[in-house]
């Protein structure tokens, strides 16, 4: 095997130049990396990673914690995620911890048993709340979309209430006054904020926020599902249909075609995210579009910063929203 002295007397540099470009490239002369470089290409020389690690005291791996892996929003975020890590060098371990404070404090304590860096979390709940041995301080954390109001972590997250409220003033431009509401899980801050701004909407309209309206579900498919029939076995059945989610909105799609109801001409449907099966739904689905990706790279830069103990521009980033509009959401044609 080449060692690193093979690789300065290609270069004609020294040993110890050769570890400092290896280590921290941006410190070294271009010209002198650019010979480094070719000189480690030419001689296959490869750094023992364990003593890289043991030397820096850092290991490149992230943890990511995801609450629900097979939810196709979340899938996109941790695509944006590992993009962004792998450019910077580092890895990805990915959890899927399915929203249980014991998985999340487990992969957590990666970090201080030195296997990982830092830790990305997807879910409003702290994992380093709860005490760890010799912890002095809680290492490197950034909570994104699902984020904690008033956490100690930096955080990237959207502004749901706003949202929210720009899809029911949508529907209620259309003319529907009677919208149904179907919720995300009752302990996610994502349904305090979509049902906030739904109410703030109507309230702004002088429209009655009607309980018998809104009905509790989970971000899954079969809540869409059912959560539609609830809604069409009312006496006054709703003419719009706001989910909180595309996938509870897809559910309901099937649901109300099984019904024989027509989208949009009995009965208007509308999702949040804009996952890539909204826009190929028949009819295509009138969304709250989020840069899921961008919540992932923003997350993975972020912590990454953190841990290099770089300057960071904003603790609290805010990303934007679009309304997604398609053909699932038309004008009301009675109540």
């Amino acid at each position: 095997m080449s060692n690193i002295r093979e690789v300065a007397r290609l270069a004609g540099v020294s040993v110890a130049t050769v570890s400092r470009t290896l280590k921290s490239p941006e410190r070294v002369l271009a010209e002198t990396r650019d010979k480094v470089n070719a000189a480690v290409e030419q001689a296959g020389y490869r750094p023992n990673q364990m003593a890289v690690q043991f030397r820096s005291r850092k290991t490149g791996n992230l943890v990511i914690l995801v609450p629900a892996i097979a939810n196709t929003f979340f899938a996109r975020v941790i695509s944006g995620a590992q993009q962004a890590a792998q450019a910077a060098g580092y890895r990805l371990l990915l959890c899927d911890t399915q929203g249980r404070e014991d998985i999340e404090r487990e992969f957590a304590a990666l970090v201080y048993a030195h296997q990982a860096d830092g830790v990305i979390q997807l879910r409003a709940y702290d994992p380093f709340e709860a005490p760890f041995p010799n912890a002095e301080s809680p290492p490197p954390i950034v909570n994104a979309c699902e984020v904690i109001q008033g956490g100690r972590h930096p955080t990237i997250s959207l502004d749901n209430r706003a949202a929210a409220q720009a899809m029911t003033e949508h529907l209620i431009a259309l003319g529907h006054r009677r919208i149904g509401l179907i919720k995300g899980p009752k302990s996610s801050p994502l349904t305090r904020d979509r049902v906030a701004g739904y109410q703030d909407a109507l309230h702004r309209a002088n429209l009655p926020s009607d309980p018998a309206l809104v009905c509790h579900g989970d971000f899954t498919l079969t809540a869409g599902y059912e959560g539609a029939a609830a809604m069409l076995a009312l006496a006054e059945r709703p003419t719009a249909l706001f989910c909180e989610n595309d996938e509870m909105a897809i559910g309901a799609l099937k649901r109300l075609k099984e019904q024989g109801l027509r989208v949009p001409d009995d009965i208007s449907l509308v999702g949040f995210d804009d996952i890539p099966f909204a826009a190929y739904c028949d009819p295509p689905l009138t969304t709250i579009a989020q840069p899921a990706e961008r919540f992932g790279e923003t997350a993975v830069n972020m912590l990454i910063a953190l841990i290099e103990k770089q300057p960071i521009a904003e603790r609290h980033v805010v990303l934007p929203f679009e309304l997604a509009v398609r053909s699932s959401s038309a004008g009301c044609k009675g109540q």
